[in-house]
């Protein structure tokens, strides 16, 4: 299996998709990781380069438990509260690591083939069968498609929650910013207040 695999990046935008060929995931308030296996190593990178395979060691216990030894998958590195929700203060202050788990939205590659040149639909179709017979600390992050994406993305912010990411099924998985992976962010989540407070601090 490749080593070196490159994260794709959705594109920001004002309003969800609404076509029939969108999947739509909701945007869980974490760290974007991949997890890559190789046989009885695990590795946990960051998009920043960074090995925290240490740091999250329920995920690392899980990905040891799956029957597949060769495998690469993209997601997100998060830490529910009580109320099922994604905290990220929590998860910032590193005193809950060994609770964090792993909601993987994508697999890049598996049993030794490299899946990033399939449509997102068939990737989708691989992760559910690798997590079929899933590890308590790894869950199939999930989604919903079609036209519903305007209406799921109103419910997603009188929740409370982040966002929604919407990717075209058909297309191929691309390293960079990716046209077809769009990401609309709930303006009223502390997260969406982070980014404009780091935006500010940067113009001081």
């Amino acid at each position: 299996m490749r080593q070196g695999f490159k994260f794709a990046l959705p594109v920001k935008a004002a309003k969800v998709p609404s076509g029939p060929d969108w999947l739509h995931e909701i945007k869980h308030d974490g760290y974007r990781m991949m997890v890559i296996r190789e046989q009885k190593v695990v590795r946990l990178l960051t998009m920043n380069g960074h090995d925290w395979t240490k740091r999250y060691p329920w995920i690392v216990e899980s990905a040891l438990k799956l029957r597949q030894e060769r495998f690469a998958l993209d997601g997100e590195a998060v830490l529910l509260g009580v109320d099922g929700r994604s905290d990220f203060s929590a998860l910032h202050s590193r005193r809950h690591d060994d609770e964090v788990q792993f909601y993987a939205f994508d697999m890049l590659a598996g049993g030794g083939d490299d899946f990033r040149k399939l449509p997102l639909s068939l990737r989708k179709q691989n992760l559910a069968a690798l997590l079929a017979r899933r590890s308590d600390g790894i869950h199939a992050a999930p989604y919903e498609q079609g036209e519903i994406g305007p209406d799921l993305f109103r419910h997603v912010c009188l929740m409370g929650l982040e966002g929604l990411v919407s990717k075209h099924r058909e297309r191929a998985y691309l390293a960079g910013r990716c046209a077809h992976w769009v990401k609309v962010k709930n303006p009223k989540h502390p997260a969406y207040r982070r980014v404009q407070d780091q935006f500010r601090d940067r113009a001081k």
